[in-house]
């Protein structure tokens, strides 16, 4: 007969061949061995003196086995490595309500050894985790996170809606039952009033305070388990929350009522128990509403992706898995369906809607030789195109990736935020206690003191100071991005808000960033085909000018060939030396020149000859010399740094209205004059599109990068503008702005609503079925005034 054990946490006996054995300790599952320590760990064992031998529930479900998040199928499809070599997934964390529960996880994950970064969004329970997998594995963090009281899947769309309906039907359950049983409780209130004014036997009163004390008790344990469930969790990690508030007050309303009823004198109070649980629940339920209302905006361009394309293969078209998608391999797109790689089309024209990325409704014409980006939608084109990226690294991917990063990261005035939330209710039940204890020793009945010190834990609304920030940064981002304005992290909302100084390069940003060939000057005859592969092989705009107006296709290799930042190029071919740029290349080569003009120039050398000098105009952006008169009026001072000649800043300069700027810049020049004005003590945004801006744009508080600009310049940027429209830049400062004073908006209203409606309650003037109303209204007020913006926006 095999020898039956106890587990050291549940108390149940098993077998003790089947149990986990750890030294002299015996645990049933994973799940009591992880809460078991975890109680340890965090100063909680006296539990088990408490709970003496009592047997705790077994689970009433079995959890997926949480070994399969180490599978490698996992792994593929839903675990990164970042640039450290860390890995990082996102998972929807289910059971969150409030902001304790997401600090509680998050300081729960924070403890465990190997993990990175654990960052939580209250506004859609979705959580970016990086951890050193070498170090502690993700089944692990799994069961921590079912350790403390919840459960996490990973994240994807179609389970993020799935999980979003779940949520929402389990309220509707809970709200009916509690909405039912309060209006019955309503009725015979009435009843009860009515018997106070006209009289009523104590016996009929008992009679009725039965019923409502039936009526209550499903409201009380049902459709409030879930303030329960989070106080208890939080009280196990030593955290008072706004849960603990609403169940403390509506559990000792409750008991009391009991005792009213079963003593029958005094007046009980069962309708303000359900009144309590209904209306703080509506208030919830509204608040889960607007918040995937805000969040749904962030899920249009990474929803919907399917996980095949059509592929071009031996003269024949084959479905293949986005992972399989090689570089080079030709996509074939038909009309009304998604691009979901960046290419170079091949064959085949037509119309492309890129709403989705630049916030621009009108449909983009596209032919062979034309990009395209991931993420629009093919409206009547049928065309085949080369892909210059793979899945992972295209538009579309970075920008999905960025998002989930952008509402992960919290600007510092909702740390400030949460920060305060974390104490206020703890501040809130010392204050209750001390309401009842003065009114008590008054002296009044203890009936009273008791409602009173019920009303203030009641009224009081840690939520509302916690959803102050995330809500309005949320719709502010979803905003951005409708705009085609991308914020790479919620924080630089706030950053850009404080901006005093505007930094802009000239050549992409200021202007169209397409200079065309104006004057050609031919000193000497050379062959143009060197001309040509010269500046074939660079990006800079001017490079792209020349080659556009030069008419050739025939291409050389030159046996060396180096580009010069902010100068031009050095090339090597056939014992000849060759260079190409402005007048500062020619400087530092020793070479004199003696001409002048308000165009750029571009100066063609072989072997130290001027061979050729081009005249090129880059037109002004039309609504660029409108950017800078309406960001001078907001106290934005702009400054243009360019690497451009003398005459060719001043005339842009001067078109634009822009009084200080700086030419012959080189990337070293920026960057030491953003340092000069950050020792000034000047809060800066730095706008470009190139290579050369870099060094800049890394030293700027914010640095935002034109969509069109190369890759390196949109990875070290903070804000992305993906339609190039200087018209998103001025959006751009208008969101951020908006978007932060809404939040010290939102900091005010509930600041204000609990400086006003604590000490009323405190002095007696609020009655918890009053208190329990002002609480859910206040949380309402914040998110409303939170979406205003949208609104506002729509309008305008």
């Amino acid at each position: 007969m095999s020898n039956k054990v106890a587990c050291n946490h549940c108390h149940l006996e098993f077998d003790d061949d089947i149990m986990i054995k750890e030294g002299d300790l015996r645990f049933c599952c994973n799940g009591c061995q992880g809460v078991y320590h975890l109680l340890n760990e965090e100063g909680l064992d006296s539990f088990y003196d408490k709970a003496g031998s009592t047997k705790l529930a077994p689970p009433m479900h079995q959890l997926d086995d949480s070994s399969s998040f180490d599978s490698p199928s996992f792994y593929e499809q839903y675990v990164k490595k970042d640039e450290d070599g860390f890995c990082k997934v996102s998972l929807v964390i289910e059971g969150i309500h409030c902001s304790a529960c997401v600090w509680l996880n998050e300081k729960a994950l924070h403890k465990m050894d190997g993990v990175i970064e654990a960052n939580i969004n209250f506004t859609n329970n979705k959580a970016i985790i990086v951890w050193a997998d070498d170090v502690v594995k993700l089944s692990q963090i799994i069961e921590m996170i079912r350790a403390i009281g919840y459960n996490a899947f990973a994240y994807d769309s179609a389970s993020g809606e799935t999980y979003a309906n779940r949520e929402r039907k389990s309220y509707y359950l809970k709200m009916s039952v509690a909405i039912f049983a309060s209006m019955n409780i309503m009725w015979i209130a009435v009843a009860q009033y009515a018997g106070y004014f006209t009289g009523i036997t104590q016996e009929v009163k008992t009679i009725l305070n039965i019923a409502e004390w039936v009526l209550a008790t499903p409201v009380l344990f049902y459709s409030g388990w879930v303030f329960f469930r989070g106080a208890y969790y939080g009280l196990k990690t030593k955290v008072v929350n706004m849960d603990l508030l609403v169940a403390t007050g509506a559990l000792l309303t409750y008991l009391y009522s009991i005792y009213i009823t079963l003593m029958e004198e005094g007046e009980a109070y069962f309708d303000s128990v359900s009144m309590i649980i209904t209306f703080v629940l509506i208030g919830k339920f509204l608040e889960v509403l607007s918040k995937k209302n805000a969040a749904d905006t962030l899920d249009i361009i990474g929803k919907d992706i399917p996980n095949e394309v059509k592929v071009f293969k031996d003269n024949s078209i084959v479905l293949c898995k986005l992972d399989d998608v090689n570089v080079g391999d030709i996509i074939v797109v038909g009309s009304g369906e998604r691009v979901l790689f960046d290419g170079e089309i091949v064959k085949g024209s037509g119309n492309f809607d890129e709403s989705s990325l630049t916030g621009e409704s009108e449909p983009i014409y596209k032919e062979k030789g034309d990009n395209v980006v991931s993420g629009t939608v093919s409206i009547d084109a049928d065309v085949y195109f080369r892909t210059v990226k793979d899945f992972e690294h295209s538009t579309l991917s970075n920008l999905v990736t960025l998002l989930e990063s952008a509402i992960n990261k919290k600007p510092k005035i909702q740390q400030l935020a949460n920060k305060l939330s974390e104490y206020f209710s703890s501040v809130i039940l010392v204050l209750a206690f001390i309401t009842f204890a003065v009114w008590w020793m008054w002296p009044h009945s203890f009936e009273t003191s008791f409602m009173v010190g019920i009303s203030v834990i009641v009224i009081a609304c840690p939520c509302a100071l916690a959803l102050a920030t995330p809500v309005a940064t949320l719709v502010g981002l979803s905003l951005g991005t409708k705009k085609g304005i991308l914020f790479k992290e919620a924080a630089q909302l706030e950053t850009m808000a404080k901006v005093d100084t505007l930094v802009l390069d000239k050549t992409g940003t200021l202007t169209v960033g397409k200079p065309e060939v104006v004057k050609e000057h031919i000193y000497e005859e050379f062959d143009k085909t060197l001309l040509y592969s010269f500046v074939k092989n660079s990006n800079h705009p001017i490079s792209k000018g020349i080659l556009k107006y030069l008419d050739c296709n025939n291409e050389i290799i030159f046996d060396e060939y180096t580009q010069v930042p902010a100068c031009g190029i050095i090339a090597k071919y056939n014992n000849k030396t060759i260079l190409g740029g402005n007048k500062k290349l020619l400087d530092e080569n020793s070479i004199d020149v003696d001409f002048s003009s308000d165009n750029s120039l571009f100066y063609f050398v072989i072997d130290s000859k001027i061979v050729a000098i081009y005249e090129l105009k880059d037109n002004v952006k039309d609504d660029a010399e409108k950017l800078v008169k309406s960001l001078a009026k907001k106290g934005i001072h702009s400054i243009m740094l360019t690497g451009d000649n003398g005459k060719t800043a001043k005339r842009v300069a001067d078109e634009v209205g822009i009084k200080e700027y700086y030419y012959s810049q080189s990337p070293q020049d920026k960057s030491e004059f953003i340092s000069k004005l950050k020792e000034e003590n000047k809060t800066i945004v730095m706008v470009g599109d190139g290579v050369n801006d870099i060094l800049a744009l890394a030293q700027a508080d914010i640095s935002i990068v034109m969509g069109s600009g190369s890759d390196i310049a949109v990875d070290v940027s903070d804000v992305v503008l993906l339609n190039d429209s200087l018209k998103s830049l001025s959006d751009a400062f208008k969101i951020s702005r908006t978007t932060f004073g809404l939040i010290k908006q939102n900091l005010g209203i509930s600041l204000v609503y609990n400086a006003i409606t604590i000490p009323l309650a405190m002095a007696g003037y609020v009655i918890p079925l009053v208190a329990a109303i002002s609480m859910s209204v206040s949380s309402l007020l914040v998110v409303g005034n939170s979406m205003r913006i949208r609104y506002k926006w729509q309008k305008s």
